[in-house]
């Protein structure tokens, strides 16, 4: 697997996600994925599998120091006391003392984005945090936030999958040193039912789901995460380092993105006006 350099950040690309995530499944899988080889976790605070993902890191027999560990401070916690003590309360679910990667996970609130941005800046230098980073920015709130902190922003993590064009927000992120983490690459399971996704993946001996974590990974500063609460699909999501798409067929994919393709837009955290 290779690594994204951001900002000095030396991040896994391809990550195993645990967004809703039960704790059961988490103890399960996450174990076997790192096994495997897996060496990116993501998680979150709202997610409430924190402690079990701390423990399956654990479980694994792989040393903490060997596994990029990213989690997320969310919105309701963004106030500086409840900031650090968010921080320190993630840091004790995960068992650990510190995170490789914290990110900011909406950028929707009344505190303001250069408390926030001083709030992950001061857990940095803490030794809490390795990296810093933002989710569900768009261009003018990442451009602020880049402008707000001392210390570089490692990623933006945001939806990105073939139905929705990112283009704007990675060409902007790519000029501030910034990667782009890729979630909802699978678009809520449109993906494994995509004819040209799976005659490109004909090719290849590779899934649809396969080709497009390939498409993700082989573009420049791009991170890709996967899930799966499935044992049987922990080597299909990670076996997808052997192969390279042409640039043809990676402009077939890129053709897919539709203008009404954004999935993830809820309402009640005010979402930014999207790129």
């Amino acid at each position: 697997m290779h690594l994204v350099n951001a900002n000095g950040a030396q991040i896994p690309a391809l990550g195993f996600g645990t967004f809703r995530m039960p704790g059961a499944d988490v103890l399960r899988v996450v174990p076997k994925a790192i096994q495997l080889g897996f060496r990116h976790v993501d998680t979150a605070q709202i997610y409430g599998n924190e402690a079990e993902v701390g423990q399956a890191i654990h479980d694994s027999g792989v040393s903490r120091s060997d596994i990029f560990l990213t989690t997320k401070v969310w919105v309701d916690k963004y106030r500086h006391a409840d900031f650090i003590a968010s921080v320190d309360e993630s840091l004790k679910k995960l068992k650990t003392d510190y995170v490789d990667l914290l990110l900011l996970h909406w950028p929707q609130s009344d505190v303001t984005l250069a408390e926030r941005m001083g709030n992950l800046n001061e857990v940095k230098k803490a030794g809490k945090v390795r990296n810093i980073g933002i989710s569900n920015f768009n261009i003018e709130l990442m451009n602020e936030a880049a402008k707000f902190s001392d210390a570089p922003i490692a990623t933006n993590q945001v939806e990105y999958h073939p139905y929705l064009d990112q283009s704007k927000l990675i060409e902007a992120a790519r000029k501030l040193g910034i990667s782009i983490t890729a979630y909802y690459l699978m678009a809520d399971g449109k993906v494994p039912q995509d004819e040209i996704l799976k005659e490109i993946g004909a090719r290849y001996g590779k899934t649809p789901a396969q080709i497009t974590l390939r498409w993700a990974v082989q573009q420049p500063e791009i991170i890709a995460l996967s899930k799966t609460a499935t044992e049987g699909r922990l080597m299909e999501n990670f076996d997808v380092f052997d192969f390279a798409l042409t640039d043809e067929e990676m402009a077939a994919i890129h053709r897919l993105a539709k203008p009404d393709g954004r999935i993830v837009n809820p309402g009640h955290l005010r979402p930014p006006h999207w790129d």
